[in-house]
């Protein structure tokens, strides 16, 4: 029999919670505020967009709920634990336990197969997932036969499952996503997107992810926008995840919508692949009967035309002018593997707290 992923039922838990956030990085002149007084609530089973524009301070925000990042105001819980005053080592077991992570770059390590970068974070942590669970997921996610396959081998699309799976295989409560197809081309971008919309609305999973696109930002139930370090506006999409239709505007902090009863259909890239061996009567997740929606390409952005100068002239080029410099999370290094798994630390070593 095919393999599937057990259901688990959306709540209303609260899994994220942010009050009062502010982050001001500088002094004196060159302060810049990255963050200004932010209160955001993310409860069980949302996929939840957060938008705006270079600088607006949507990267930080991600940093600051997820522990990468400490705000300079402001508390951040996660499943109820407060994150602030915790040290180093206490964050690193918060992240590596309790959180899912998925960047733009897909941070595999490339000596590692698909299979053990996916169980890297676990076996850290000197933990076995149910088999059952590993098994579904591999299946779900279509990589049953690229698991001995190194990064170098795959597709960007396929590298980027891997660390899907990576983010999945610790059922953590939140997965925090940064650009996730930011790399993808528009097809691999358009199954990753489906692939966690199917993944809240049949497993409760919830999903953060910072976006500048309109259009991957459809496919969630819930888009908060920031500009100048502010919640704009907070829209409850409503429909299934993984779908597109308009959004429907609502003030600030308005509550998320309950997801829907019935399960979207199951993207391509999804098709249950049938294991050998002695797990395979574990069930896959199969599509709903009913027509498929078809999927709205995601179109990448056009990338600006080079200025040509002719060689014949002498005359030095004018600067192009550029605007105010913007402080934006971008600006600082990606999160290493250290603060994400603690990899280098002494949780590497098996001295981690108990």
């Amino acid at each position: 029999m095919p393999h599937q992923i057990p259901r688990i039922s959306p709540t209303v838990n609260k899994v994220v919670e942010a009050r009062g956030l502010t982050k001001v990085y500088g002094e004196g002149e060159a302060q810049v505020v990255a963050l200004d007084t932010v209160s955001l609530t993310i409860t069980e089973g949302e996929f939840a967009a957060i938008m705006g524009p270079s600088g607006s301070g949507k990267s930080t925000l991600l940093h600051c709920m997820a522990g990468l990042d400490t705000p300079t105001s402001g508390s951040v819980f996660i499943a109820g634990q407060d994150l602030s005053g915790m040290k180093d080592k206490q964050l690193t077991t918060i992240r590596r336990d309790q959180l899912g992570f998925i960047f733009q770059s897909f941070n595999l390590l490339p000596t590692l197969t698909a299979e053990e970068n996916i169980l890297l974070p676990q076996r850290l942590a000197h933990r076995k997932p149910s088999r059952d669970w590993y098994d579904a997921v591999i299946s779900v996610l279509g990589l049953t036969d690229r698991l001995t396959h190194r990064p170098n081998e795959l597709s960007g699309g396929q590298q980027q499952r891997v660390a899907v799976a990576r983010a999945l295989i610790g059922r953590p409560k939140v997965i925090f996503a940064d650009e996730p197809t930011g790399a993808l081309d528009t097809a691999s971008a358009a199954n990753l997107l489906q692939t966690l919309a199917h993944m809240c609305q049949t497993l409760g999973q919830t999903v953060v992810m910072v976006t500048h696109d309109e259009q991957a930002a459809a496919t969630t139930n819930r888009i908060i926008r920031l500009r100048d370090g502010r919640i704009t506006n907070d829209d409850a999409v409503h429909h299934t995840p993984g779908t597109h239709t308009t959004p429907t505007d609502h003030p600030a902090q308005q509550a998320p919508v309950a997801p829907a009863q019935a399960a979207p259909p199951v993207p391509p890239m999804m098709a249950p692949a049938t294991p050998a061996g002695p797990t395979a009567g574990f069930d896959a997740a199969t599509p709903p009967a009913g027509p498929v929606p078809a999927r709205r390409a995601i179109t990448p952005p056009t990338a600006p035309k080079p200025r040509r100068v002719s060689r014949a002239s002498t005359a030095p080029v004018a600067p192009e002018s550029r605007p105010a410099v913007v402080y934006s999370a971008r600006h600082a290094a990606a999160p290493s593997a250290t603060q994400m798994f603690g990899f280098g630390s002494p949780y590497a070593t098996g001295m981690e707290a108990r």
